[in-house]
């Protein structure tokens, strides 16, 4: 019984981690991460096995307001050493961050989940979740892609939508920055390399992904208060500004974007 003490409930965690002979998880929204961050490091840094799963992820909330939606937390997670950050994508990509959470056995994990109702979408795997980032989606046969689009957790759904409407750009989905990081520069450089301008999208900071991507769809603000398809539209997470980014990038780089620094 933890109550509202999210630091106590994280240092609980570890306190059952370090015991041993069990594996201890502990949930709350992902905005109150902030309360639990230096339990949290404590688990990174004494190598514990404690899931972290946290909900609510994004200005998706909705009406609770800019207190509740979390906007700088990801980009602070996933700065952590020893640290997995897992945002899935639909129920296939969730299943994946349990199996590379309890894979893992030496770190914690971070599963960031929304609020909103996110249906499965085609060639979302587990396996794909262990590598940290995979592709989802390619153009019809005789079509060459012009782009790629890279996102995590409820944005994939939005990308999804918009590769439909465009119908020449290729759709990543990249739930865990650091499984991605251990990859091959090979398995890197298919994902997300090849010349084409990547962009990125995710409802939260934009911090860090100028490393995989050469623009970026993010929140520059803290949130807004109604509801969650209302701030979705608001803060431009639409097909439209989608579709008008990809266009822009595409002028500028055409097929010759530069290499980014993860394929280094």
């Amino acid at each position: 019984r933890f109550g509202v003490r999210e630091h106590g409930m994280a240092a609980v965690c570890n306190g059952l981690a370090a015991h041993g002979d069990i594996l201890p998880y502990c949930a709350t929204f992902l905005t109150f991460v902030g309360y639990a961050l230096g339990a949290i490091r404590v688990t990174a840094l004494s190598h514990f096995r404690v899931l972290y799963v946290m909900t609510h992820d994004s200005i998706g909330l909705g009406e609770d307001g800019p207190t509740h939606q979390p906007i700088e937390t990801l980009a602070s997670l996933r700065s952590m050493p020893n640290h997995l950050v897992i945002r899935p994508a639909d129920g296939n990509e969730t299943s994946g961050a349990y199996a590379a959470a309890l894979e893992n056995g030496t770190r914690p994990t971070t599963i960031s989940l929304s609020r909103q109702t996110l249906v499965h979408q085609a060639n979302t795997s587990i396996e794909g979740v262990m590598k940290g980032a995979y592709t989802i989606h390619e153009p019809a046969s005789g079509t060459a892609a012009v782009a790629v689009l890279v996102a995590t957790g409820s944005e994939v759904q939005l990308c999804m939508a918009a590769a439909a409407a465009l119908g020449n750009v290729k759709v990543v989905s990249m739930p865990c920055w650091e499984l991605f990081e251990e990859q091959s520069s090979a398995y890197q450089q298919s994902v997300l390399g090849g010349g084409l301008p990547v962009i990125s999208v995710e409802a939260a900071a934009t911090t860090g992904w100028s490393r995989y991507s050469h623009a970026q769809i993010g929140m520059t603000s803290f949130g807004h208060s109604a509801p969650g398809a209302e701030c979705f539209k608001h803060f431009g997470f639409t097909v439209e500004n989608i579709s008008a980014k990809v266009a822009k990038c595409v002028a500028h780089y055409g097929t010759s974007a530069p290499q980014l620094m993860v394929n280094l």
